[in-house]
């Protein structure tokens, strides 16, 4: 099976170890880490607290004592951490998790009133407004030589082979890559989804803020910084759980980076008149009012010569050739804030999409890089070109709309067309829980088919365990139309999606009827009542559900040649490997350059690390990684 290990050590516990006297698996990993690391207690208790210059240039002077004027155990940042002496998660303070099962049944009904509620009330649960209140610093990031070193990465917090992965390379002092020696960045940027499916706190630490901490466990002499864009997944709570991780006054620590932001946006001043600009649009919706009043204090300090970055949560400027309003909020921000004091935003960069992207104009460059753990995202029907802002949108103040060519993309689309062919395999062994709702349903359709054919609705067993003929035929059909998520009526695809889901219907339909024939043919149907149902459970059941989700499979490999149900394709795949993050470069005389860097197979097996340095990473990678830069460096000037 392409892009699979024969063999795949699971670093996932059993059960067992998440559940111990009837005592929640949080609480006993939370009072062991406390006993083992006086840093994990001063998280919990917020005990511990950063200097308030934490996020600023690291100016030699130890700290002597914190906040609370007690005498500092250690340097400013340094927390005492007792090594992990295996990778139980009760050892670590977390547990390692797999990739998210996307197709699993619960999980598509709890994700998909989570979007419902999103859409609904979001407006209801948007904390923006309430962060007025909050201290709206503009930050300074400088390396010791002038220049700096910076890393963006996102969509990260999904499985542990792959979010592991990435935050070790990004852990480590140096990395050696095709002839370029790229030390460890003084700033990290994380894009947006920085924790899959919910944004629970169980989720963040499980998923996210524990490999990073295993990473990096203590702050090293740079003091790196962290900054976060909150994605769509972090809303789903409103943003209650990223804000007290991100937002802190107390405890600013994420592992050995310490936390820079005092809300869910931010402005960092970079060398050489650099600046980083982070936007927290929920989802595509209007920005909030203290944002624009936050932003326009930032524009103050602009002017013709300054050079902007704007990372912000999806890649909008690609979903606008499908749904031109998605790039309005962006460049209404572009228009009325940067524009105006002469700045040039030269580099826009998201997550979102788990791939690798970039597009080139001629006065910047538009970089999607969400590969940062999350399932794999196709690359091979991204647009060749596009326009920016696209010609159809609806807004009467748009900028002058400007062509952009696809410049790279990884994995490549070759690749990307081979990973397709893998929902074969990978549907039914990644999602369990898929085929087994397919064969369930399968087995009442036939049950009903059955019943009519053999005359025998009338019966009384017959009607207790069938469901009408008509209503199974209706749920089918309209179940799997549903399933290809028609866009509204103006979308440009919208019948496209219909046929495709109406036609997919059918074809479960027909095999619905196959199956019945193949039924009706062997003995079990002539079985006294109840034997033919608990023979269709235990025979017809697996049977039909395996061949199910192979005719799904089927239909999504067609329906993402049209351009339909892309994300469900690669959603049931759960492929770990192909994974980026960028490393870029600013130097003092202001010239930036980018290494786009890939990782083409995630680790899979990991090892408790020797070296006793409190900044080296806890586990290792029992092969080592290979990373590779995804396309030459990009320079901007």
């Amino acid at each position: 099976m392409y892009g699979t290990a024969p063999h795949e050590p699971n670093p996932i516990p059993p059960p067992s170890l998440r559940r111990k006297s009837g005592i929640r698996r949080e609480s006993v990993v939370r009072r062991t880490a406390i006993a083992l690391r006086p840093d994990y207690a001063a998280a919990v208790t917020d005990d511990h607290t950063r200097p308030d210059d934490a996020s600023r240039p690291f100016d030699g002077q130890p700290a002597t004592a914190n906040a609370g004027g007690r005498p500092a155990a250690e340097p400013a940042g340094e927390r005492a951490a007792r090594r992990p002496r295996s990778t139980d998660p009760l050892e670590l303070g977390f547990t390692p998790r797999k990739p998210v099962p996307w197709l699993a049944p619960f999980l598509l009904i709890s994700t998909g009133i989570r979007t419902l509620l999103a859409v609904l009330f979001g407006a209801y649960l948007d904390k923006r407004e309430l962060q007025n209140s909050l201290e709206s610093r503009i930050e300074r990031q400088v390396g010791p030589d002038g220049g700096l070193w910076l890393d963006y990465v996102a969509d990260l917090g999904d499985g542990f082979n792959a979010t592991y992965s990435i935050a070790y390379l990004l852990a480590q002092p140096e990395l050696d890559i095709d002839g370029h020696r790229l030390p460890r960045a003084q700033t990290l940027v994380m894009g947006g989804d920085q924790v899959y499916p919910s944004a629970a706190f169980e989720a963040y630490e499980d998923r996210c803020k524990g490999p990073y901490q295993a990473a990096l466990p203590v702050t090293p002499p740079e003091r790196p910084t962290l900054f976060a864009v909150p994605g769509n997944h972090d809303w789903y709570d409103g943003l209650t759980a990223f804000l007290r991780l991100f937002v802190r006054s107390r405890d600013r620590h994420f592992g050995g980076w310490g936390t820079g932001q005092s809300r869910s946006y931010f402005a960092v001043e970079l060398p050489a008149d650099w600046w980083l600009l982070g936007l927290d649009d929920q989802s595509g919706s209007y920005l909030d009012d203290p944002q624009l009043a936050y932003f326009d204090r930032v524009a103050q300090q602009l002017g013709p010569q300054s050079r902007v970055i704007l990372a912000v949560p999806a890649p909008t400027w690609v979903k606008s050739v499908d749904r031109p309003t998605a790039y309005d909020s962006i460049d209404y921000f572009i228009r009325t804030i940067i524009a105006p004091t002469g700045a040039q935003v030269r580099l826009l960069i998201s997550g979102d999409l788990h791939h690798y992207a970039r597009y080139s104009g001629p006065d910047r460059q538009f970089v999607t890089c969400g590969s940062g753990g999350a399932y794999l995202y196709p690359t091979h029907k991204l647009p060749e070109r596009i326009e920016v802002p696209p010609k159809d949108t609806l807004a009467r103040r748009a900028s002058l709309s400007r062509p952009y060519d696809l410049a790279a993309r990884y994995p490549d689309a070759p690749r990307s067309r081979r990973y397709g062919w893998g929902i074969f395999p990978r549907l039914p062994l990644r999602n369990p829980g898929f085929t087994t709702l397919l064969g369930t349903l399968h087995t009442l359709l036939m049950l009903a088919m059955a019943g009519v054919a053999a005359n025998r609705v009338g019966a009384t067993e017959q009607r207790l365990f069938s469901v009408p003929l008509v209503l199974m035929l209706l749920v089918t059909l309209l179940g799997a139309a549903f399933f290809a998520k028609p866009p509204s009526a103006g979308g440009k695809r919208h019948a496209r999606h219909w046929i495709l889901g109406v036609g997919h219907g059918l074809a479960h339909l027909t095999l619905g009827a196959a199956g019945t024939w193949v039924w009706l043919q062997l003995p079990f149907a002539d079985w006294p009542w109840p034997l033919p149902v608990v023979a269709a459970a235990v025979i017809y059941g697996p049977v039909s559900g395996f061949v199910a989700s192979q005719l799904v499979a089927a239909y999504l490999l067609v329906a993402g040649a049209f351009g339909v149900n892309l994300n469900e394709l690669f959603a049931g795949q759960g492929i770990e490997d192909s994974k980026a993050f960028l490393r870029i470069r600013i130097e003092p005389d202001g010239a930036l350059t980018i290494y786009p860097i890939a990782v083409d197979r995630v680790a899979r097996d990991w090892q408790v690390n020797p070296d006793e340095n409190p900044t080296a990473s806890w586990l290792t990678p029992r092969t080592p990684l290979t990373p590779r830069l995804a396309e030459p460096p990009i320079r901007i000037t």
